[in-house]
This record gives structure tokens, sequence and C-alpha cells, in this order.
């Protein structure tokens, strides 16, 4: 071992697998001239939180894929599927709603545009509170409000309150896809890094079981096609209209995911102990705890760890040695632990200072021109992303069941085959998982085709109405959207530092929900002039993310770990 080697050469030293360390006083302490790498970085050129994360890391690489690990993955999974179990429901029930309510296809757009705005909300409020108040309180927090809001989804009687509930439950969904892919970052070994992208397989499976579920209520229990809403202005007394009663199919649906967000919950709050992220214990000063929580996983896993308060320490000593020399990484933590400083012990009293503080996260997206260019360009693909899988989450399916009634297809058959549809999209995240490890094609040109056949296909489905055309434009569609987005997700925290990690994925996201409030009133405008307007408007806005994509800076797209 070249540690071994290093520490034979200089008496008083002792070989440890995380560089030569020198032994004064029973306390071991680094070596200033250790040039321990990892990941191709020197160990002398990190800042204190930067190495004491490496020796973090390495003992989760060490542990591998154990059980705790997979408990992670499965339960973060779990965030994924309900993001696209409550984003597809709304596009299923808007007919029937419609239907019901008696609202214009020019308010058709408020819906979605009321639950991107709580989506927007969380995304932002949830990607920072989680480098505040930690990853455990985020990770439960996010569903609790999903299930709690979900739940009463289904009982309003105007279309106001439903735009109400739906905006509260989509900002307990927002945070989902930030917080949980920084969790699963923060615990998976790197040579397991992959299973980041497949946490979206989840996705489509929330989809496919919606579709389900829909499928199983929606047809039976809904108003005939050809009844008006009781709520239209120019229905005579007399005429048959769709009532409540007749029409209570999205109901049972409403009620049904929200019972499925409850179970959610509790798997997470009652049933698995989640520990909290060691970096992000380390990122507040709180090494000791950093290291019991590390001792806990390690235990679940069957397996030991060698880092102790005294490796801290020795890293600590050698980095007052060499304080005169502080780099500007460094200066950047320096900063973030004031933050820690700022913030009170107790609850009340945290909050103000420590956003004020932490907010100051967001300068380090931008302290070097890599790093600006990088987060700018993460936005814009997030922002015209997010405008184009929403509209085509919103709107295809009512163009869809639209188009086959215009063919005689039976609003049964259009719902059997939404499952259609959508149930190879689990393909498609499995080879946008496969393909950001094949070498010279990896992250970026794998984002770059898929993103440039979902809107070809959005193109085409505007072209064309025949029953298979139909099904099979929309299966290509949802199909590389599921491919797209399992590696853009599984990707883009690996870009970034770990102490902004959460706040980068935050905002990234916050810019995608954004684009996706007004891109659904702008597309409601256009269904009332043309059918094919949304899907144009949805084709258009990925093809901005191609754009983007190309100038993405190299070295941001080989994966890793920020550190």
């Amino acid at each position: 071992m070249e540690a071994q080697k290093e520490a034979d050469k200089h008496p008083g030293t002792e070989a440890s697998r995380f560089g030569t360390l020198e032994t004064r006083h029973d306390v071991p302490v680094l070596n200033d001239d250790t040039n321990e790498t990892y990941n191709g970085l020197a160990m002398d050129g990190l800042s204190l939180y930067e190495k004491k994360s490496l020796l973090i890391q390495r003992e989760l690489d060490a542990m591998g894929m154990g059980r705790y690990q997979w408990y992670i993955w499965f339960l973060c999974g779990l965030g994924y599927f309900l993001d696209l179990l409550w984003a597809q429901a709304f596009g299923l029930i808007a007919t029937p709603l419609q239907k019901e309510l008696g609202f214009s296809d020019g308010q058709l757009g408020n819906i979605f545009t009321s639950f991107s705005s709580g989506l927007t909300a969380g995304a932002f409020v949830w990607g920072v509170l989680v480098d505040i108040i930690g990853r455990r309180w985020a990770f439960n927090g996010t569903v609790l409000i999903t299930c709690i809001f979900g739940l009463c989804l289904g009982a309003p009687n105007t279309y106001n309150a439903v735009l109400v509930l739906t905006a509260f439950n989509g900002f307990g969904i927002g945070g989902n896809i930030p917080i949980d892919t920084t969790i699963c970052l923060e615990f998976i070994p790197k040579n397991r890094r992959f299973l980041l992208a497949l946490l979206s397989i989840f996705q489509p499976l929330g989809v496919i079981v919606c579709s389900g579920i829909a499928y199983g209520f929606v047809p039976k229990y809904s108003c005939a096609t050809d009844l008006p809403s009781c709520q239209s202005a120019t229905l005579s007394p007399e005429a048959p209209c769709c009532t409540k009663a007749s029409n209570y199919g999205w109901r049972y649906l409403m009620f049904t995911l929200g019972a499925i967000s409850l179970f959610v919950f509790i798997l997470r709050f009652v049933v698995f102990n989640f520990q909290e992220s060691p970096k992000y214990l380390l990122s507040k000063g709180k090494d000791e705890q950093a290291l019991k929580v590390l001792k806990k996983v390690a235990k679940t896993n069957g397996r030991s760890v060698s880092v102790t308060m005294e490796t801290f320490q020795a890293l600590e000593q050698s980095e007052r040695r060499r304080s005169s020399s502080e780099s500007s990484a460094e200066a950047e933590t320096t900063m973030i632990r004031e933050g820690n400083a700022a913030q009170s012990k107790t609850f009340v009293d945290a909050p103000i200072k420590s956003i004020k503080v932490e907010l100051k996260r967001i300068n380090i997206l931008f302290s070097t021109p890599t790093l600006a260019r990088l987060t700018i360009l993460v936005w814009i693909i997030y922002a015209f992303d997010y405008w184009g899988f929403s509209l085509a989450g919103s709107f295809l399916p009512t163009i869809l069941a639209r188009k086959n009634s215009s063919i005689n297809v039976s609003l049964s058959e259009t719902y059997r085959d939404y499952i259609i549809i959508y149930t190879p999209g689990l393909i498609g995240v499995a080879l946008g998982a496969f393909l950001i490890q094949v070498p010279h094609v990896g992250r970026k040109y794998a984002m770059l085709i898929s993103s440039f056949l979902m809107s070809l296909s959005l193109f085409l489905f505007a072209a064309v109405n025949t029953k298979a055309s139909n099904i099979g434009l929309n299966t290509m569609e949802y199909f590389f959207q599921s491919m797209f987005n399992a590696i853009l997700y599984g990707w883009t925290p690996e870009a970034f530092p770990a102490s902004v990690r959460g706040t980068a994925s935050g905002v990234a996201s916050f810019w995608g929900r954004l684009f996706s409030i007004f891109s659904p009133l702008i597309a409601a405008h256009l269904l009332q002039k043309s059918l094919n307007g949304p899907l144009f408007l949805a084709g258009a806005g990925v093809l901005v993310c191609c754009v983007a994509i190309l100038g993405l800076p190299g070295k941001a797209m080989v994966g890793g770990d920020g550190l």
C-alpha cells in the first residue's frame, strides 16, 4: 500500500486508507505532504468539509449497496411514484370534471396551472429547506402534505375549491424529486450511481397505476358523453344533465390516490427509521452525529466503519497548520458555516435568520465561469423540459379522447389505451440508465437524442388521426420523455457540490415548475382555436432543451460526486 510505504519512510507515522497519519500524543494528525486523491482530486486541495465528506463517502463506498441503501432507494422511488401519480391524475379527470362542473376550454388549463403553482412553490421552498431543516423532516413533510390534501380532493363541488386543494397538493409533491434525489446521492455508493437515473422508473409506474385506477373508475362512473353540465347557463330545467351522483368516477380516483399517498407516508415515517444524511450533518458542523449515523447505517448493513472522531480531529489539526493558504473552496465552506452559527437552537428562532444566510448558497452556483454556465443551462433545460412534459401530461389525454371520439373510439377504450401508452415508459427509464454508462454516448448525447425524439413525436401526433397512430405516437412521446427525465434527474445533483446540492436541484426544479404554471394557460387558449395548438407549443419547448444540452460543459457530464 502507498500509505504504508509512506509511513515506513517517516518514523512516528502510521498508515491509513485515508492517507498517511502522524501520531502526536496518541492523536493521529494528517501530514501536510499527503497526496491522497479521490476521484482525481488531491486531498490537500479540498476544504475541511470536503475532506470529511470524502471520508464519509469512502465508508459508504466500502459498505456497498447494503440493506439500508436499498430501503432508501425504494422509499425515494415512491416519491417519484407520487410525483407522476398525481400529475397524471389531473389530465385524466379533466374531461369528466369539465362535464360535471361546466367550465369552458379556456378555463381547462386552470387546474394544471394550479397544480404547477403548488409544485413551483414546493420545489423552491423544499429545495431550500432541505439544506436548512435537514433531509429527514423534508423527506417526510412533503408526503404528509400530499396525502392530506389529496384525500380532500374528491370532496369539492365547485371548480374553485378543486383548484385550491390542487395547489396545496402540488406544494407537497413539488419537493419530492430534488429531495429524494439528494438523499439517494448522499447514501448510495459511487459505483451504483446509475440507480439515481433508475429512480425515474417509478414515474411511469405511477402513471400506469393512475391510468389503471382511472380505467376502473372513470368510464364506469361517469356521465354519458352527450349529457351537458347541470351548471350550464343555457340548460332548461327539465333537460337531463351531468349530476354529481352520476359522475363519481373522478372522485373515486382522487380518494384512492390520497389513500396511496397516506400509505407511502406511513412507510416513510412509521415503518422505516430514516437517518439524517451524514454529509448534511457535516455541513452543519455536527461531526459526531454524522459518525453516529454512519455507524447506524453500517449496523443495518451488517458492516463496520473505520473513520472516527480522531480522524476528523487529525484533519482539523492539519487544516490549522495550513490556514495561511486557505483555498477558495474553504472560503465557501466558511460562509456556509457562518450560516450554521446564525441558526438558533430552537425551531422557532431559526427560520428567518437561517433562510437569509442559506440563500447565499445560490451565490456559490455562480462562483466560477464553468459552474455559472452549468447552472444557467441546467435552469434552461429544466424550464423547457417541464414546459414540454407538463403540456403533454395535461393535454394529451384530452386531445386523445377528442381525437378518438371523432373516429368513434369509446371512452372505455381510450382509458384502456392510456395504460398501453404509458407502460413502455418503464423501458425508457431503464434504457436511459443504461445509456449513461455506455462510452461515447453518455449523459449528454443520451439526453440530446431522447429530447429530440420526444419533440418529434409531438409534432407528428398533430399531423395524424388514426387509432394506431394515436397510440403509437403517444407511446413514443412518453417513452422518450421517461428516458430523458431519468438521465436529467439522476445527473443534476451529481454536477453540484454537496453543500449546495439540495439548493441547486431545488432551484432548477423551481424554474421548471414556474414555466409549467403559465404554459397550460397559453395551451388552453390555443385549444379553443385548434386541437393541435398545445402539441406544437409543447414540441417547440422541448426543442429548446436540445439546444441547451449542446452547450453543457463537458466536465459536468462525467458524473461523480461534488462532495
